[in-house]
């Protein structure tokens, strides 16, 4: 399980996508979530302004499992 740390109270999944390096541009995020599963928390979301906050656990497929950390 990798770990993505953040300073502010909640990432967007887009974000999180690009930050977790599963994307290389913010503007891939629509497509990635149209084509990808990413289950956050056990349920599937493909809301790329979907609110990330510290303890959440993201599984995208083909990409491994990652937390999110206070940084």
């Amino acid at each position: 399980m990798k770990q993505i740390g953040i300073s502010t109270e909640y990432i967007a999944l887009g974000q999180f996508l690009k930050l977790s390096e599963c994307i290389s541009t913010g503007g891939e995020a629509k497509f990635f979530l149209q084509e990808n599963e990413v289950v956050i928390n056990g349920e599937a979301d493909n809301r790329r302004g979907r609110k990330l906050y510290t303890g959440d656990q993201v599984d995208v497929k083909g990409f491994g499992v990652f937390t999110i950390v206070k940084r």
